[in-house]
């Protein structure tokens, strides 16, 4: 967690946006800022020499642009830049082995109108070795076109956020998606952590299920009285799950939030309310399954909020 913020940038408002929330959690952090362009080369049979020479060159002199940039917004903080003829994935998973921290745009210059998330976001989030933060495009939240609320609650005719549009989001809870049955370590730990260095409340997420010999939560078969017995016993297994955490963090106003609802749709819903959401990712042992579970799938293409995806060993 000591190592640097890392932020892959490409000059889209996207990946800026991403990339000036990274240089917010360094400061908090106490750690360098790394923004990395990724400008991989030209064809030959596309582009003469020159014009592969020039690609290169425009790739630098964005690079160093926005690292002065960022260097007069935020004095203080370290911040270097690093350019590579990589592919973007490839370079951003390389800087990822270093880093406490990888921070991408949902979406950058590729893509198209209604794309949530882009294949380097997707790829980067299932495959670094250190936690992933996406911010995305918009903060969703049921207001406007594109629910995002512009000065004085109405949309703006650019719903994309700004550099700064995010600072405001960060004082609103963490989030954590929580299976209290099964809890991973790495995941709470980064999740309590967040909540700590914002000082705002973190709500843990927990989703149920009826068990499977039960009827449907929506059949009129089904006793309010049994439903009731089944979330106390849900509840207490979520206390009993969080106690140590709750004990060694006692600063961090913790809130929990048992719900019988699907586990992605219920964290998705409570992205709405949150300045950042933590949620777990096994690692993969194997290559073929370098790829998120349906959960964590789901909630990167919809949450409407920065969504941190911690790797952390399946058990």
């Amino acid at each position: 967690m000591s190592g640097p913020v890392v932020a892959g940038v490409d000059g889209s408002r996207r990946s800026l946006t991403a990339a000036e929330w990274a240089a917010r959690e360094a400061a908090r952090r106490g750690v360098a800022l790394r923004l990395v362009h990724a400008c991989p080369p030209l064809p030959r049979r596309v582009s003469p020499v020159p014009g592969v020479d020039a690609w290169q060159q425009v790739g630098e002199q964005m690079l160093g642009r926005t690292v002065a940039d960022f260097r007069a917004r935020h004095a203080g903080l370290e911040i270097d830049g690093k350019h590579t003829a990589a592919e973007p994935a490839e370079a951003l998973l390389t800087a990822a082995t270093s880093a406490g921290l990888l921070v991408v745009g949902a979406r950058g210059w590729g893509g198209f109108d209604g794309l949530a998330v882009g294949s380097v976001a997707l790829r980067v989030t299932a495959m670094a070795d250190c936690p992933v933060v996406t911010v995305p495009e918009t903060r969703r939240t049921g207001t406007g076109r594109d629910g995002w609320a512009g000065p004085g609650g109405s949309p703006g005719p650019d719903s994309s956020p700004g550099p700064d549009d995010w600072a405001a989001a960060e004082t609103a809870e963490v989030q954590l998606g929580f299976d209290a049955h099964a809890p991973a370590e790495a995941t709470v730990a980064f999740a309590f952590r967040a909540a700590q260095e914002r000082g705002v409340p973190l709500r843990v997420v927990h989703a149920w299920a009826l068990p499977p010999a039960s009827p449907s939560a929506w059949m009129l078969t089904v006793l309010e009285e049994d439903r009731a017995t089944w979330e106390d016993q849900e509840s207490q297994v979520v206390s009993d799950a969080l106690r140590p955490w709750r004990e060694s963090c006692p600063e961090v106003t913790v809130v929990p939030d048992v719900v019988l609802l699907n586990p992605a749709e219920a964290l998705v819903r409570a992205s709405e309310r949150a300045g950042l959401l933590v949620i777990g990712r096994r690692t993969a042992t194997r290559p073929t399954e370098l790829r998120l579970g349906p959960v964590a799938h789901a909630v990167l293409h919809h949450a409407r909020c920065p969504l941190a995806v911690v790797p952390h060993p399946a058990g």
